[in-house]
């Protein structure tokens, strides 16, 4: 019926739409008619389709309330919530200019409008300093400019969430259920004259409207109660469909984007990851561990890791809604960007959903390869310094073999550590410590 409360909200000059309600029809003596449906775009409610013109022909004893914003509005946009900033100033309407118009000012925009919060703000003759509490914007205070016209891609464009209005409901999902849309404070079942054609119309609006990408599936159903709408398909949200009175039954939406968004995360065991300018960074040899993980919708699906710039992928199963890859070693072939992709099988349809990207630096040690070894040998020293004591004999003879004992303990554990150190280290680090020894 929104198309129709566009139609009379511009032949009075009033501005946008905001809401239509229904109120009962009391015999007053005054003319009515019953109207079919209206494009949207007619100049006048008179060039819409009308059926009726008697009191009695009025659906269900009901008559409609129209309420329009009457001094601002919104044009040239793809629906009731975006478009051009225009206010009415002695009695013309006028772009409001980009500098003179900040987020607060739209919240007032949006929220007269009957709109949900400001969602993008793109880019008249009056300065508005809104405080984002009032209900009209001429309520905000205003200060006159000298310039009062803007130039040419200065006017302000402004897109505005769309009311909170429509819901699927039953399917697990925000985007997969039965089409529910609330209607002055009830939550009612949406059906369709003809669930196979005009329903796919409609359900193509609703995952526009909810955000859920398109279409993938419509599903019958049945109910004796329903709120019957037309629609072409474009639509930006359900409201601006058509009203229908004829017997409609409900239906049940898939959306593409039935799956939220999986997340994934680096955790390790030995302290060898740190945090970067590009992300986490991982210490060559470290083991480490990427999680994926999604929140519980559906049981069961399996995650796939894949790494960008390799063919190289790794799938498991999902375990209580997430699963754990494995690295024991990092070295330079694991450094790049890994995503997870949630897969599900649900609904005679495969469903699947991506995480964002988790940039990896695979870096060297913070301490050089030689501290490292002497560290290790002076670890090590104590142990070869006891084993000398508890074998020592008084005798000069064994004295000589216990202290040579004792220095080849030394000699090869230092031989050990360093083999161990070159074969963990890089060619640069080995040529390095080879220096250095």
């Amino acid at each position: 019926m929104m198309r129709e409360v566009k139609v009379v909200c511009r032949e009075l000059d009033c501005g946008n739409p905001v809401a239509e309600s229904r109120g009962l029809l009391f015999e007053d003596g005054r003319r009515r008619v019953t109207l079919s449906s209206c494009y949207g775009d007619e100049s006048s409610i008179r060039q819409c389709v009308i059926i009726g013109r008697e009191p009695s022909v009025c659906n269900g004893g009901y008559y409609h309330h129209v309420i329009c914003s009457e001094s601002v509005r919104l044009v040239d946009g793809a629906g009731l919530c975006s478009g051009r900033v225009e206010v009415k100033s002695n009695q013309s309407w006028v772009s409001v200019c980009e500098a003179d118009f900040d987020r607060q000012d739209a919240e007032v925009v949006c929220g007269e409008l009957g709109c949900e919060a400001p969602a993008a703000l793109q880019t008249w003759d009056k300065e508005f300093q809104c405080k984002g509490k009032e209900s009209l914007l001429l309520d905000c205070d205003t200060s006159d400019r000298k310039n009062n016209t803007c130039l040419p891609g200065n006017a302000v464009g402004l897109t505005c969430s769309e009311p909170d209005d429509v819901r699927l409901v039953g399917g697990g999902s925000r985007c997969a259920g039965r089409v529910e849309r609330n209607d002055q404070g009830e939550w009612r079942t949406v059906g369709a004259v003809e669930w196979d054609r005009a329903s796919t119309r409609v359900a193509a609006v609703v995952c526009r409207q909810l955000g859920c990408g398109s279409t993938v599936s419509v599903l019958p159903g049945s109910t004796t109660r329903v709120f019957g709408v037309i629609c072409n398909g474009s639509e930006p949200a359900l409201r601006e469909c058509g009203r229908t009175f004829a017997l409609s039954s409900g239906f049940t939406v898939i959306c593409s984007d039935l799956l939220v968004q999986p997340d994934i995360s680096l955790t390790d065991s030995m302290g060898g990851v740190s945090g970067g300018h590009q992300g986490p960074e991982v210490f060559r040899g470290y083991s480490f561990t990427i999680t994926c993980s999604t929140q519980p919708q559906y049981p069961g699906g399996s995650f796939l890791l894949t790494f960008t710039g390799s063919n190289r992928t790794q799938t498991q199963p999902a375990v209580n809604h997430s699963a754990a890859f494995l690295f024991p070693a990092a070295d330079d072939s694991h450094q790049g960007n890994y995503r997870c992709v949630y897969d599900k099988y649900v609904f005679s349809h495969n469903f699947s959903s991506e995480s964002e990207l988790l940039s990896l630096t695979i870096t060297a040690s913070p301490l050089p390869a030689f501290i490292i070894r002497h560290v290790v040998v002076l670890l090590i020293l104590p142990t070869a310094i006891t084993t000398s004591y508890l074998y020592y004999k008084p005798t000069r003879r064994q004295k000589r073999v216990n202290r040579v004992s004792s220095m080849d303990l030394y000699v090869n554990a230092m031989e050990m550590v360093s083999l161990s150190s070159r074969a963990e280290a890089g060619p640069g680090e080995e040529r390095a410590a080879q220096g250095t020894e």
